[in-house]
């Protein structure tokens, strides 16, 4: 099995982003929904994403906002691709041609995974559903689903991943990503650093732990 990727997301300062990158982390998510407390406006972004070089992938987080503000923000920042993380159609995802698109679904007891064949984009990210929220909760959901959604896409796996749980997050569902944002948060809109660098290790150790066969958990309590 491929090395499951980590995107970290609701990144703020150069501080977090550096210490993301340094840690191993294969994107970075900046959020440009000016309701998230995750919120960072596009030019300190853009300051951010040029200190951090150009090997790491860059997502821009948006909620329901105009097709052209999203490709003109794509455009002017060298975005990697954007994350539609409200209640965007299958027609106004296709309308965005020129950027890689991540579509994130929101998975609640009523959820379908056949909805995901609906949208032509290259990833779709399954996220937990809480009613009035579009993400960073901190819920998880029943990560069967997302076993499940893999027969209709490349997934990525958010909601609630923790140092904790991330272990067997990978293992039971073997996404091609997982994403991370309260999780390493000391609170809303701000990173703990040394838990960003805590669960790194975790997700590395899980990831030799496949790649060598063993199907043994590690307990996180001996990640340090």
């Amino acid at each position: 099995m491929p090395r499951v990727k980590v995107k970290i997301c609701g990144i703020r300062t150069i501080e977090e982003a550096t210490a993301a990158v340094e840690a191993g982390a294969d994107a970075l998510g900046f959020n440009f929904w000016t309701r998230s407390a995750r919120f960072v406006e596009p030019r300190i972004a853009r300051s951010i994403i040029q200190q951090v070089g150009p090997l790491t992938s860059t997502v821009g987080v948006f909620v329901d906002e105009d097709v052209n503000r999203v490709a003109d923000i794509a455009a002017e920042l060298g975005l990697s691709a954007v994350q539609l993380h409200g209640d965007e159609s299958p027609e106004f995802c296709d309308q965005l041609k020129t950027v890689r698109r991540i579509k994130a679904l929101r998975v609640g007891s009523d959820f379908d995974v056949k909805r995901i064949a609906e949208y032509r984009v290259e990833m779709i990210l399954l996220d937990a559903g809480v009613k009035g929220s579009y993400g960073g909760t901190g819920h998880k959901f029943d990560w069967e689903i997302a076993v499940e959604a893999k027969k209709h896409a490349s997934i990525i796996l958010a909601g609630g991943l923790t140092t904790d749980n991330v272990v067997e997050a990978i293992t039971r569902v073997s996404p091609t990503a997982i994403d991370v944002c309260s999780g390493v948060e000391a609170e809303p809109g701000r990173k703990d650093l040394d838990e960003v660098r805590r669960f790194m290790r975790t997700v590395a150790r899980a990831n030799a732990m496949i790649a060598s066969g063993s199907d043994e958990i590690v307990p996180t309590g001996l990640i340090r």
